[in-house]
């Protein structure tokens, strides 16, 4: 079997009673990436000495795309995060369009999409990827979903693909969150198709659980077939809790993605 993708997977969905460092190790022994979201909440230095290849993370912890004040403290912490990127190695640091809560979570947000916020977030994408370019990092914008995430601004596959190829700088690509996709669009192959030229990322779970491919309605198989049909080869990432078992869980996610 040889894989078509680079595999890497959540490591705070994974094994919850475990250090998150003994996490890392084992996904990196089973031959996958490992991500993360809440970076403050583990030592780096204990994650520095696993070996493992850290594919993506929070990019930020406090922040707005729409306003100033926002904005501000977008890059402010965008660009101290970045610190933390670069010593673990981290390939991309993922933001949203809204402020992170407990854990390292998307906070929901009720209100009004006021006139004008496209351009606005559309410059501060522009000031993140002038300091990316400074720090030599890469960052990702991801869709959401509005029943996980109701009122996010910016949440939408639409929203994410037409902000980041309005950028349309090699420092801001698309985290392609097709679990999100799945639960506000529907669709995934023909987005994945419309996403592609700016795609850093795919992240995968099946629906409804979030748990791993085959535990839902998504055939990921076929997905898999049309990504590489597409010509993607680049990283897919299970954010996903296992129904059971992790290492089958995992096993179940490698093979959706893998061909035979």
């Amino acid at each position: 079997m040889t894989a078509r993708f680079q595999l890497a997977a959540c490591a705070e969905m994974l094994w919850q009673d475990k250090p998150i460092e003994w996490r890392a190790a084992k996904l990196h022994e089973m031959g996958f990436g490992v991500g993360l979201w809440n970076w403050p909440a583990w030592d780096i230095e204990k994650l520095e000495k696993t070996g493992a290849k850290f594919t993506i993370m929070n990019g930020y912890l406090e922040g707005r795309l729409a306003d100033d004040e926002g904005a501000d403290m977008l890059l402010k912490s965008a660009r101290e995060t970045a610190q933390i990127g670069k010593r673990l190695g981290v390939d991309r640091l993922n933001l949203h369009g809204t402020g992170l809560g407990d854990g390292g979570i998307p906070i929901p947000h009720h209100g009004t999409f006021a006139p004008g916020m496209e351009f606005r977030a559309r410059d501060t994408l522009n000031r993140i990827c002038d300091m990316a370019e400074e720090e030599g990092v890469t960052f990702t914008l991801e869709n959401l979903n509005p029943l996980d995430h109701p009122g996010c601004p910016f949440g939408s596959t639409e929203a994410v693909l037409c902000l980041v190829s309005a950028v349309n700088r090699p420092q801001l690509r698309i985290n392609l969150d097709l679990y999100h996709t799945q639960i506000g669009e529907g669709d995934l192959i023909r987005w994945c198709e419309a996403c592609l030229p700016w795609v850093g990322e795919i992240q995968v779970a099946d629906n409804p659980g979030r748990c791993e491919p085959g535990t839902g309605e998504i055939n990921y198989a076929a997905v898999a077939r049309a990504l590489s049909d597409l010509g993607y080869s680049g990283p897919v990432g299970m954010e996903a809790f296992a129904k059971g078992d992790e290492e089958a869980a995992l096993e179940a996610f490698r093979d959706a993605f893998t061909a035979i």
